[in-house]
């Protein structure tokens, strides 16, 4: 096994971007592709993910041939437990990758269309008077509340939770409710608590896409949320997967985010939420268009982001060593 890979950062968090080595993957559809590589070719993505060549917040892209007649690329995003259906940061990176090291064919820079199991995303490359990209900016797939008003008991406490889709469902929740500041020093307790509240909501609430694939329906994540004390300005802490924690404001979670304060009134048509991650870095959101998934009201938000290279990767495999699909220790 050989494969080689362009290594991103978007605001912080990782993307390993496949780019040579693994074998097709087949399907009529991004889900169906999915679907396929879990499968068939999951011993690559443990093989990238994992230790001792990945780690437990590694994340990971692999490209495909669009799926629709207008799109540029397809992408499957991989991560320590498995697939993800969507993903913000990615699609930052992957645009970002796509212009600078030409992984793909993109005529219009300020039109890129990428196909994901989530949907169709639109994106834009932010380019500088240099030609560089400074920033990309992308339509999401709609983002709406599915559950406004979940209640947990967690620690002898009632906990209040929004469930909204960003491209994937997310649990929403006051830090404040736990006295979490979401700074570096937290990050086990974010991680162990972002599990059970992940864990109890899929206990107590279904989860179901109003309108999409039955592979979207499942609780992705949970999202702490901390207000910074100036109006639409505040933080996200995600944990996803099996307690990944995203170092960046995470670009599905901040869709959800912006459809919840939407619904509440508390955010208008391209009014700009400015969203920090746990190490400072950010995003901009804004909801541009409102629309509906089935009976849920919903919008179709733009996402802005950078990301930057951090090296270009050969991966070999010994065919005697034992961890040849990886390992994963918290």
């Amino acid at each position: 096994m050989e494969l080689t890979t362009l290594d991103y950062h978007t605001a912080g968090e990782p993307l390993r971007i496949v780019t040579s080595g693994l074998p097709d993957v087949r399907g009529e559809s991004m889900l169906a592709k999915r679907r396929f590589m879990q499968e068939n070719l999951d011993h690559y993505r443990r093989f990238l993910m994992l230790e001792p060549r990945g780690h437990a917040d590694m994340y990971g892209a692999v490209l495909t041939e669009p799926v629709t007649s207008d799109g540029n690329v397809g992408v499957l995003f991989l991560h320590n437990q498995g697939y993800s259906t969507m993903c913000g940061h990615g699609i930052i990176a992957l645009v970002t990758a796509g212009i600078e090291q030409s992984l793909f064919d993109i005529p219009d820079p300020e039109r890129v269309c990428i196909d994901t199991p989530a949907g169709r995303i639109t994106a834009r490359a932010n380019l500088g008077l240099d030609g560089k990209t400074e920033s990309v900016s992308f339509l999401n797939v709609p983002s709406f509340v599915l559950l406004p008003d979940c209640k947990l008991e967690m620690e002898g406490r009632a906990v209040d939770a929004s469930i909204a889709f960003g491209g994937a469902f997310y649990a929403y929740v006051d830090a404040g409710l736990f006295g979490l500041e979401l700074v570096p020093s937290e990050v086990s307790r974010i991680i162990r608590l972002g599990r059970e509240i992940k864990r109890l909501c899929n206990r107590q609430y279904a989860i179901r896409h109003p309108v999409g694939d039955a592979d979207l329906n499942f609780l992705y994540g949970t999202i702490f949320v901390k207000p910074l004390g100036q109006v639409n300005r505040s933080r996200n802490v995600c944990v996803f997967a099996d307690g990944e924690l995203d170092r960046s404001p995470t670009g599905t979670g901040v869709s959800g985010r912006a459809a919840i304060h939407y619904a509440r009134g508390e955010l208008g048509l391209n009014e700009t939420l400015e969203i920090e991650s746990i190490i400072g870095t950010g995003f901009r959101v804004r909801c541009v268009e409102e629309t509906t998934q089935g009976q849920y009201a919903a919008v179709v938000t733009e996402v802005t982001g950078s990301a930057h290279i951090c090296g270009k990767q050969y991966f070999t495999l010994d065919e005697r060593d034992s961890l040849r699909e990886g390992f994963l220790l918290r």
